[in-house]
């Protein structure tokens, strides 16, 4: 198989693929075995056993967790060493202090995140070479409050040194800041700072707390809106978008529990309502555009919208969704009633061995039928 540079994901022919990774601290390893399949399938293919997602697709983009991920990926790692790294910090990462409660400090100290992140990423920039494929990370910074999505795509237009201004360059971020700037979930883990210009310093915190914990539109739009440089074409034999979970639990809740909470407990369970709402809503738009062979149902009005198209016309994309409803009765058999009401918990590294085991059944889900033969690698 013939590899492509960076050059060629990203102003190449098409079709071109992109594949999408939510957040969710620890279930990051549930996506990670769904990951592994799509990789088996890449190199079935392929008849390359030595493969790897950067191969195959054309940006990768993720979020907190996802964002770890996607890095590594586009950097071309294999799945099966990310999963290593995973399970070696899992405990170090969430390690668990009498004095870090998450009410007056984070409840998680960011120092074995930021060693991490510099002993793997080093001092690899955005813009460095060393990335394979596109890459794209979702972040929030909170002091201006506004959606940070950075990228590796040389036409954006603060990529490079822009005249007059001493803005840093998206290109010369250091990968590790993005990244750890991705995942410094509020009253999980402090802030990051990142210098954004000469004299500015930017307060960054975790992509989930913007509408993108899923990133999938977010990325749909960086690959064709013009403002962008991509310019990727649409129809559903151009562009495939590849969209995965690390899980979700419905917030259901007895309305007298709900009434009889303190205020505290209704902000956390309201922000956590919130972000379920915006990954819905993403799921119902990129199902209303495009061709899917998983479409879900988005609820008993709407169906999983497989007879509707927005605008009537044709589909703009081919879109798989791939991800796990904790509440599932299949999952009953599996998981005994304490792990059922924390295995949603993103900080819980005990819970690794079962969301593998997870995982792996819900990579049974991911056929080869559903990758259309016209996105195969030339």
């Amino acid at each position: 198989m013939k590899k492509k540079d960076l050059k060629a994901h990203l102003f190449g022919p098409g079709p071109k693929r992109i594949l999408a990774l939510d957040g969710g601290g620890i279930r990051g390893i549930l996506t990670l075995q769904l990951l592994k399949e799509i990789e088996a399938l890449v190199r079935k293919r392929t008849g390359d056993d030595s493969a790897v997602l950067a191969d195959y697709f054309d940006l990768i983009g993720g979020t907190s967790t996802g964002a770890i991920i996607a890095a590594a990926l586009a950097l071309g790692w294999k799945v099966e060493r990310l999963e290593k790294l995973y399970r070696e910090l899992g405990n170090s990462i969430f390690e668990s202090s009498f004095f870090r409660k998450g009410l007056m400090r984070p409840k998680f100290s960011a120092k074995p995140v930021k060693e991490a992140l510099e002993r793997e990423y080093g001092d690899i920039r955005l813009g460095g070479p060393e990335l394979k494929t596109g890459l794209a990370v979702v972040a929030k910074r909170l002091d201006t409050g506004s959606p940070w999505v950075m990228h590796n795509n040389p036409k954006g237009r603060f990529f490079n040194p822009m005249p007059g201004s001493n803005s840093t360059p998206n290109k010369d971020y250091l990968l590790r800041d993005v990244v750890r700037s991705s995942t410094a979930a509020p009253t999980y883990f402090e802030p990051e700072k990142i210098r954004v210009a000469d004299d500015v310093e930017g307060a960054f915190v975790d992509g989930g707390v913007s509408p993108h914990n899923n990133p999938a539109l977010q990325l749909l739009m960086l690959a064709t809106l013009k403002g962008h440089g991509l310019c990727w074409p649409t129809g559903a034999d151009q562009l495939l978008l590849v969209s995965l979970g690390t899980g979700s639990k419905t917030l259901a809740l007895d309305p007298k529990v709900v009434m009889d909470m303190k205020a505290a407990e209704l902000g956390v369970r309201g922000l956590a309502s919130l972000m379920e709402d915006a990954c819905a809503l993403n799921e119902l738009l990129l199902q209303w555009m495009s061709s899917s062979q998983t479409a879900r149902e988005i609820d008993g009005e709407i169906g999983d919208l497989s007879g509707d198209i927005l605008g009537g016309g044709q589909p703009l994309l081919t879109y798989l969704r791939y991800d796990v409803r904790f509440d599932d009765e299949w999952l009953k058999d599996k998981l005994n009633p304490e792990q059922l009401m924390t295995i949603a918990d993103m900080d819980r590294p005990e819970n690794m061995d079962k969301l593998v085991e997870i995982g792996e059944a819900a990579a049974d889900r991911i056929k080869d039928e559903h990758f259309g033969r016209g996105f195969d690698l030339a």
